[in-house]
């Protein structure tokens, strides 16, 4: 198994993290606890030393189930991460009781990754305010947490701020080769890199949809590799960043769990033709979109109740990955019957705020047409 140094901490990390947020799970929605324990057998006898959860993973239950899966382990085997969820910080004593149910729950005395859950500027200045930083910072002092650091959803302004508020031990941030230059970005991480600071990396395979291609991607990806899977060249894009030094994964199969241990247990950096072919692949992706809307929303609200920005971000990701998977959720459930573009009265309003000048009523016309035909199913 692939390992980095964290030089900064004086730990050392599998390059690959069992991320606890999509375990398999039975009819009931319930984690299926012997298959997902089957699998961290299988991580762990592998050489996987790092495992993510969060207070609220699958529902609260995914912290005492890898507590209890764990615990046979030798504690001094393995890193445990979890997290603060910030937005349930509303008084500094609900860092107290909720590190210390943490504890509880993963059957621990110490947690040796902690993070300030999914900040953005708004609730890293909320959690300054109360004084969260600074009891974190105590909490560290006593032990109980050996390492400190924060996950990131914001741009990379707000990043910078934060990263440079303090001395951070590590921090986590989302990035793939589809999302260089959303969040933090490859920005983001070079300033992590200047700064020293170890960087573990979250969403490699953006959500999974990097792993699910039409036939003509897949097919480039099979020409570079035959043998390799298309997840693996996203694992392998972020790992061949030199201060990443865990790319975490969320499992759900075992078929999941193998695949990733094949790529990290003989881990290769990308070569120079892998890279441009990926770069090739990016620029194919992005040449599908169907109209330039920013998401700048002048054109809201809509009369008749259409979400334009959001029918055009369905839109244009369903042709980017052909893949109506991708986008069946937010489709069916978020837009849904009162909100998708069927509903569109051809008033005008939206055209008239538009800066980008876009047809919207005609491509709100050519969104239903395309999303009701449902040309790209992809079921692998």
């Amino acid at each position: 198994m692939e390992k980095r140094k964290m030089e900064k901490i004086g730990a050392e990390t599998s390059l690959l993290g069992f991320g606890c947020m999509r375990f398999p799970t039975g009819a009931d929605g319930k984690i299926d606890e012997a298959e997902a324990q089957r699998m961290l057998d299988r991580a762990m006898a592998a050489g996987v030393n790092y495992y993510d959860t969060a207070y609220p993973y699958h529902d609260g239950a995914s912290e005492p189930f890898v507590g209890k899966a764990l615990k046979k382990y030798d504690r001094s085997s393995f890193y445990l991460a979890t997290k603060l969820p910030c937005w349930d910080v509303k008084a500094l004593e609900d860092v107290d009781r909720i590190f210390q149910e943490q504890l509880t729950r993963l059957q621990t005395d110490y947690i040796d990754f902690y993070l300030m859950h999914a900040l953005n500027r708004g609730s890293f200045e909320a959690m300054v305010k109360l004084g969260c930083v600074g009891r974190l910072e105590e909490l560290k002092a006593q032990g109980k947490i050996r390492n400190l650091g924060f996950s990131f959803h914001d741009g990379y302004e707000a990043f910078e701020e934060i990263l440079n508020y303090r001395d951070w031990d590590f921090c986590q941030i989302q990035l793939n080769y589809m999302d260089a230059d959303e969040q933090a970005g490859l920005r983001g991480y070079r300033l992590t890199e200047e700064k020293k600071v170890p960087l573990i990396i979250m969403e490699p395979v953006k959500g999974g949809s990097l792993a699910a291609f039409a036939d003509d991607i897949t097919g480039k990806f099979r020409g570079l590799d035959p043998e390799a899977s298309t997840a693996s060249f996203a694992m392998r894009w972020v790992g061949s960043l030199p201060n990443v030094k865990v790319v975490l994964s969320g499992m759900s199969t075992m078929e999941q769990v193998e695949d990733n241990l094949k790529t990290f247990s003989s881990f290769k950096p990308l070569s120079p033709e892998e890279s441009q072919a990926i770069d090739d692949i990016v620029a194919l992706i992005r040449s599908r979109v169907r109209n330039g809307c920013t998401g700048c929303r002048y054109c809201m609200p809509c009369p008749a109740g259409v979400d334009i920005p959001g029918n055009f971000r369905v839109w244009n990701t369903y042709h980017m990955y052909q893949n109506y998977n991708m986008v069946k959720g937010r489709w069916e459930r978020e837009l849904g019957d009162t909100k998708q573009a069927k509903n569109c009265i051809q008033c005008g309003k939206c055209e008239k705020a538009c800066p980008q000048k876009l047809s919207i009523r005609e491509d709100l016309k050519k969104v239903q047409a395309d999303l009701d035909k449902k040309e790209y199913v992809i079921n692998k």
